[in-house]
């Protein structure tokens, strides 16, 4: 069941075209055909030099979204072992599935998923869905829920316009175009001046004065993971960098205020060394819970060193920084800690909690870490700390004060081709279906930033988890999506029920939380120029 998604790639100038998907075959179900092309409607302002907003509906009249209720197969979690569930298996699992379906007076139908074209993943099916009946609401579709039950079986109830494989019925989208050539303001990446809470967006764009603001990186939500509001992914804001990259993962990088503007896979290696060169401890984490790794990335962490999305990981030795953007109570329990002044000597050493000093920075260790500051932070002694950033390439990326960085995941285009490496990043798992797919391969609300040939930040939002009114794009949608407004490279930001912008401080998307619009972690704000700026 290969999706295609044909963008017309436009002149940056003009208003995008809309997305248009191919429905194919599916094995045992009714042959579609292709849908049509699909409708727009684009209304275009100015809301100062250089700063324009296009919003956008695209409506397919062909696509005939429905609920229904599929069936998930067991699955056990690759990496933490933990029973759980998926939304596609083997063929073998399907025809067995169908068949007690079939037998309960059900009536199935088995549907061939396949790959989408990932930079980083295989071709070909990616595994088959078992789903049961066609509903015009979801609490019709519910009441068949207890027979699948009765069967021993795990339905959900779904909405179709979801699926890649059939076009959305309706995607409400907002474009934001920053022209540095003709923009005399800012743009920066912000978490407000305290790294450990979360605002909405909207209220950080009232403060700031902003022409547009946007939600930007994945942060922590519960307290599980850590401090509730900090960044789980590199961030840096006024040239300080204020969390540590898990892995190499994608970032936009607002240089100069915005005006040097660029996208790239960035690593952080930060070094702790006191009073001689051959004292030293490798820095892990920056504002973050001592052992606890959000979206893991780091040498030492377990179960995975390597990149992987809502997964905390722990480290059982682990050297940490805060910086005086941090603003809550440190964090306690085993361990050592370190106060440090503005001119990086030691305070004090001794447990750990309390508070940042105003100028100064605080090293808190567990396990080697705790032995090392014992060792090595005697009070009067000088711990300085080295923080390098580097893109792919190798080059070191320097930090002024009117620099910020914004990271999520995964990258979206890049050299002007789609070039998706969402398993790279840590988004899906080729090996465990159970993880990624409904956030990937599924349609969600999506945050993206991309940049053309001009140098033109583009800034976008996507509405979703609304059936009948807005869909969302699945990953592959939304690089084709930001690959048709001109996007040389692009990047995916945090999403779901994150997905915000704001215009002249005003929401103007439909943020998907039942509650309203989210408080996040950092944001992107456009901001003009004024008096002291």
């Amino acid at each position: 069941m290969a999706s295609t998604i044909a963008l017309t790639v436009v002149n940056p100038l003009a208003v995008p075209a809309p997305a248009q998907a191919a429905t194919p075959t599916a094995p045992h179900s009714v042959t579609t055909a292709a849908a049509a092309p699909a409708q727009v409607q684009w209304t275009t302002r100015t809301v100062a030099p250089g700063v324009q907003i296009r919003t956008g509906t695209i409506q397919n009249p062909d696509a005939k979204p429905a609920w229904t209720v599929t069936i998930h197969a067991p699955a056990v979690n690759r990496l933490t072992g933990a029973r759980t569930f998926a939304p596609l298996s083997t063929h073998t699992w399907a025809e067995d599935t169908a068949r007690r379906l079939r037998d309960a007076g059900l009536e199935p139908r088995l549907e061939q998923v396949s790959w989408p074209a990932y930079a980083d993943t295989p071709r070909g099916t990616m595994g088959w869905r078992v789903r049961v009946g066609t509903y015009a609401s979801s609490d019709e579709a519910q009441r068949t829920t207890p027979k699948v039950t009765a069967l021993g079986l795990q339905p959900a109830v779904e909405w179709t316009g979801y699926d890649v494989e059939q076009p959305a019925d309706r995607e409400s989208v907002h474009v934001a175009v920053i022209d540095p050539a003709a923009f005399t303001g800012t743009v920066e990446s912000t978490h407000n001046g305290d790294v450990a809470d979360r605002e909405t967006t909207s209220s950080v764009a009232a403060k700031t004065g902003s022409l547009v603001g946007v939600n930007g990186g994945f942060f922590i939500t519960s307290d599980a993971d850590g401090v509730q509001g900090t960044m789980a992914g590199i961030s840096a804001y006024d040239g300080e960098l204020q969390s540590m990259a898990a892995g190499s993962r994608a970032a936009l990088i607002l240089g100069d205020g915005g005006r040097r503007a660029r996208i790239a896979d960035l690593t952080t290696t930060v070094t702790a060394r006191a009073g001689s060169k051959s004292a030293a401890y490798v820095v892990q984490g920056i504002n973050r819970v001592p052992g606890k790794v959000r979206n893991c990335g780091r040498p030492g962490a377990t179960p995975t060193e390597l990149p992987r999305q809502d997964l905390t990981c722990a480290k059982a030795d682990d050297l940490v920084k805060f910086t005086a953007a941090f603003r809550a109570d440190l964090p306690t329990g085993p361990g050592v800690q370190v106060v440090l002044d503005a001119d990086h000597r030691v305070v004090s050493t001794g447990r750990r909690g309390g508070e940042v000093p105003s100028g100064g920075s605080v090293l808190q260790g567990v396990g080697s870490a705790a032995d090392w500051l014992t060792a090595h932070g005697r009070p009067g002694t000088r711990i300085a700390v080295q923080e390098t950033v580097r893109d792919t390439a190798g080059r070191q990326v320097e930090l002024g004060r009117d620099d910020s960085i914004v990271s999520a995941a995964p990258t979206l285009v890049e050299d002007g081709r789609i070039a998706i490496d969402a398993a790279t990043e840590g988004m899906l798992d080729p090996r465990d279906l159970s993880f990624g797919y409904a956030w990937s391969n599924g349609r969600q609300p999506r945050t993206m930033a991309g940049l053309d040939k001009r140098g033109r930040l583009l800034l976008v939002t996507v509405d979703g988890r609304r059936p009948g009114v807005s869909e969302g794009f699945t990953l592959a949608e939304g690089a084709e999506f930001m690959r048709s407004l001109g996007a040389e490279r692009a990047l995916n930001l945090d999403g779901g029920g994150s997905s915000t912008m704001t215009v002249a401080g005003k929401l103007v998307n439909a943020p998907s939380d039942a509650a309203g619009e989210r408080p996040v972690g950092d944001t992107v704000q456009v901001i003009p120029a004024g008096p002291g700026r």
